[in-house]
C-alpha cells in the first residue's frame, strides 16, 4: 500500500513540474518609446511567422508614411506569382505613452495588433509581434542583416516565449 501511495505522489509531483514548465509566458512587453517620424519609411522583412496572406511572397517590404490625422499610411508589397502584389492600409497608435502599440487595418472592420517589441537605437531594425505571440516579423532598413545579429534576436525571442521554430527567413531577389 505504501508503494502505491509513494508511486502516486511521485506521479503527482512529476505532473506538477510538467504543468509548471508549460506555464504561459508573461505578458509581452513593448519598447519604452517610439518616435513615429523616425519609424516612418521603408522596412524590409528579414524573417516572419508564415501568414496566409503572405503565402508565396518574396522581397516583402512595408512603407509607413505619416498622415495629417496622426495615423500612418501602410503600404505592404511583395513579389508573388511574377508580379508586385500590394496591400494598402493604415495604422494608429493605441498606447500614446509609448507609441509602441498600434492597430493596423487593411480593410474595415478587420484590424490587428502591431506591437513594437524591439527597436534598434538608430531605428535600423525592429521586431514586431502581436500580444498572443502568433504574429512575428523581424524588419530592417536593409534587405539583409548579419546572420549572427539575427541569431541573437531569435535567442531573445525564445526567452520571451516565442516558438521560433515557426520563424522563416524572407527571400529577397529583386
Amino acid at each position: 500500500m505504501q508503494r502505491v501511495v509513494l508511486s502516486g505522489a511521485v506521479i503527482l509531483i512529476t505532473l506538477s513540474f510538467a504543468v509548471g514548465a508549460r506555464a504561459d509566458p508573461p505578458p509581452l512587453a513593448v519598447v519604452p518609446q517610439v518616435d513615429l517620424s523616425r519609424y516612418a519609411g521603408t522596412w524590409y522583412e528579414i524573417a516572419s511567422f508564415p501568414q496566409r496572406f503572405q503565402k508565396g511572397c518574396l522581397d516583402t517590404q512595408a512603407v509607413y508614411t505619416p498622415r495629417d490625422d496622426g495615423t500612418l499610411e501602410v503600404l505592404n508589397s511583395c513579389f508573388r506569382n511574377g508580379k508586385i502584389d500590394t496591400a494598402k492600409g493604415k495604422a494608429w497608435v493605441v498606447d500614446k505613452a509609448t507609441n509602441a502599440k498600434l492597430k493596423v487595418s487593411f480593410f474595415w472592420p478587420f484590424r490587428g495588433d502591431y506591437w513594437i517589441i524591439e527597436l534598434g537605437k538608430d531605428y535600423e531594425y525592429a521586431v514586431v509581434a502581436g500580444p498572443s505571440r502568433d504574429y512575428l516579423w523581424i524588419l530592417a532598413r536593409t534587405r539583409t542583416l548579419d546572420q549572427g545579429f539575427v541569431d541573437a534576436i531569435v535567442e531573445r525571442l525564445k526567452e520571451r516565449g516565442f516558438d521560433t521554430t515557426k520563424l522563416r527567413m524572407t527571400e529577397h531577389r529583386n
